[in-house]
């Protein structure tokens, strides 16, 4: 797998990572339905991204918070995201994606591009992302990532690729 990098779009076999907009972010969080937008997004975790990028401005643009669209369907299917800068040459990420694209693979697909574009990112040497352990699906697309695990607790784990 993967990615072109047009603009500031990331591009793989079936999606599109596009950064998000301050319309977006205002949409989200009024409430607002979007006619791209997949029914069932935003999801909570959107709602939440929306609120962190609303107070952090310098969470949007090349190496900040996107939107993973379907490129069959042009709609909103979830967020991925780098939490930038990097801090001691590591970049934390995360992810979600809505409830009816579930399964299809998209979150690994997303995660796996955006990985990739990361590592290549300056000041980077390091990808990791923090998932609960309660989430089986989610450790799996960190695996499938290429991420390893790093250290955790009872309760959470951070993934890493150094």
């Amino acid at each position: 797998m993967s990615f072109i990098s047009s603009s500031s779009d990331l591009s793989t076999d079936r999606l599109v990572l596009r950064p998000w907009t301050m319309a977006e972010v205002g949409a989200v969080l009024a409430g607002e339905r979007r006619d791209h937008w997949a029914d069932d997004f935003p999801a909570e975790g959107d709602r939440v991204i929306a609120g962190f990028i609303a107070e952090t401005p310098t969470a949007l643009g090349e190496y900040g918070q996107r939107q993973i669209i379907e490129s069959a369907s042009g709609l909103v299917v979830g967020a991925i995201g780098l939490f930038w800068p990097p801090v001691d040459g590591a970049v934390e990420f995360g992810y979600g994606v809505v409830e009816s694209r579930r399964g299809r693979g998209y979150a690994n697909e997303a995660a796996r591009a955006l990985v990739a574009f990361a590592l290549v990112a300056p000041g980077v040497e390091a990808v990791t992302a923090t998932v609960e352990l309660s989430n089986p699906a989610s450790v799996r697309v960190l695996e499938k990532a290429g991420l390893r695990r790093l250290h955790g607790d009872a309760r959470t784990a951070t993934f890493g690729t150094a």
